[in-house]
């Protein structure tokens, strides 16, 4: 009796066998597994990010993604939200995978964006790979120095009624009359 078929690998020895490969194919089909696998295509999703003076520009690894499995959305009014999924590649019977290295499965990754952007201009395209998503800046108009005029009247208390000149505004702790009130 062998424990080799056990684990999944036929027609290998068992000291050809790597601990921490036989450990990971035996849970394979567990739920943290899967969980970690997902982990691994956020974590690997590259994304740079480089503001020029007209735009600011994204630039997203995703070799192997068809078009059709990428998503570029804005979210919550200024939310860049790119998801996808990495579709796993079909096995074939009498295939015998040695190393499997490239992740698979749903990614996401979302950037705020600052206020000064064109939401209704943004541009996306694959090419070679490679997510390209241009937004482009408003145009930033100069604030003028402008005067603010100062108005005449009353001085206002905090509770935002006039204050008489010498008699304090201040209520007791209570809510009752003011102490001027009471010593008249």
């Amino acid at each position: 009796m062998s424990v080799v078929p056990f684990f999944g690998r036929t027609g290998t020895s068992l000291w050809d066998l790597d601990p921490f490969d036989t450990a990971l194919t035996f849970f394979d089909n567990a739920p943290t597994r899967a969980l970690a696998r997902d982990a691994r295509a956020i974590a690997s999703t590259n994304v740079d990010w480089v503001e020029t003076p007209e735009a600011h520009v994204f630039r997203v690894d995703l070799p192997g993604v068809a078009k059709n499995n990428i998503e570029v959305t804005i979210e919550d009014d200024r939310t860049l939200k790119i998801s996808g999924e990495r579709v796993k590649e079909e096995v074939k019977e009498g295939d015998t995978w040695h190393v499997v290295e490239r992740v698979r499965g749903a990614f996401v990754r979302k950037f705020r964006l600052p206020e000064n952007v064109k939401l209704d201009q943004i541009k996306a395209e694959v090419n070679n790979g490679v997510l390209s998503i241009v937004v482009p800046k408003a145009d930033k108009k100069p604030q003028e120095p402008r005067s603010i005029e100062i108005g005449q009247g009353q001085p206002q208390s905090l509770e935002g009624g006039a204050s008489q000149a010498g008699a304090p505004a201040a209520t007791t702790a209570a809510g009752g009359a003011t102490a001027a009130a009471a010593r008249a």
